[in-house]
C-alpha cells in the first residue's frame, strides 16, 4: 500500500444527512488517506451517521466542547493530522473518482503547494443543476485578489504551508484570506480544471446571502490589511466576477 500523504479534514455541525456521502467519496479515492471529521458541537443524530466510520484506523473523530466555528474546525484537523498535504471538504459537498491523485501527481510536478479544482453546482437534492465552474491553471496575486478561484472544498495545500497562514475570522470568508496569504507568498496556486468537486448549494451556506457574503468579502480585505481605497478596487472586481461567474 502507498504511503498516506493525504488528510482529508471534514468539519461538520449539523449535518448528519450529507456527511457519509462526503466521507465515502472521500474513502473511494485512488490516494490513500487519513480522515478527520471535526464536530462542532452538533446536536443532531451526527454520531449515529458516524457509526459506520468509527473503528476505522484511517477515521479520526475529533469533538468540540462547544462550537468554535469552520474556522477553528477546520485548523483543529490540519493540527491533528501528520501527513504532508491536506484537502478539506465540507460535510454537504463530495468528490468524483481520482480527484485526489491528479492533484497530488499536478501539485508534485509542477511544485505547487496550493491548488484547487474545478466544481459542477448540485442541487440541495444533490442533483446536478448543469452548471460548473472552472479556474485558470494559474492563479497569481492579481487573480485572486479579482476574484476567489479555490473553493474551499476543492482545495488540496501543504500542511506546513497551512499551518503558517491558518485560517481566521469566521465573519468573513475565512478561507479566502488563507489563500490570499499563500499566494502573496509563495506566488500562485494550481487550477486543475475539471469538476472533481460537486458542490451543493445549501441555503444555509455563507454564500447564499448574496448581500451578506458581498459584505465579507469586503471584510477579507480588510483582513488582509488592505486600504479602504484598495479594498474597494478588489471588492469592485469581486462583484463584477460573482455576476459572471454564477449568472452568464
Amino acid at each position: 500500500m502507498n504511503q498516506t500523504q493525504i488528510s482529508v479534514i471534514i468539519p461538520v455541525h449539523n449535518s448528519s444527512a450529507t456527511i457519509r456521502q462526503a466521507i465515502d467519496s472521500a474513502l473511494s479515492q485512488d490516494e490513500p488517506v487519513q480522515i478527520y471529521v471535526i464536530d462542532d458541537a452538533s446536536d443532531d443524530d451526527l454520531e449515529q451517521a458516524l457509526l459506520p466510520y468509527l473503528q476505522r484506523e484511517d477515521f479520526h473523530l475529533i469533538r468540540n466542547k462547544s462550537n468554535l466555528g469552520v474556522a477553528r474546525s477546520r485548523m483543529k484537523g490540519v493540527e491533528a493530522a501528520s501527513t504532508p498535504y491536506i484537502a478539506f471538504l465540507d460535510a454537504d459537498d463530495w468528490w468524483a473518482p481520482g480527484k485526489l491523485s491528479r492533484q497530488l501527481s499536478d501539485m508534485i510536478s509542477e511544485n505547487a503547494v496550493l491548488s484547487s479544482t474545478g466544481r459542477e453546482l448540485m442541487k440541495s437534492d444533490g442533483q446536478s443543476t448543469g452548471r460548473c465552474i472552472g479556474l485558470p491553471r494559474r492563479i497569481d496575486q492579481k487573480a485572486i485578489l479579482k476574484q476567489n478561484h479555490l473553493n474551499c472544498s476543492g482545495v488540496m495545500v501543504r500542511r506546513d504551508v497551512m499551518l503558517e497562514f491558518p485560517m481566521e475570522h469566521d465573519d468573513s470568508h475565512e478561507d479566502y484570506i488563507s489563500w490570499i496569504g499563500i499566494i502573496s507568498k509563495y506566488g500562485w496556486a494550481l487550477g486543475i480544471d475539471e469538476p472533481f468537486l460537486k458542490y451543493r448549494l445549501s441555503e444555509k451556506g455563507k454564500s447564499r446571502n448574496k448581500l451578506k457574503s458581498a459584505f465579507m468579502n469586503f471584510k477579507v480585505y480588510r483582513y488582509c490589511g488592505f486600504s479602504i481605497p484598495k479594498s474597494l478596487v478588489c471588492f469592485v472586481s469581486y462583484a463584477l466576477g460573482g455576476v459572471k461567474k454564477y449568472y452568464f
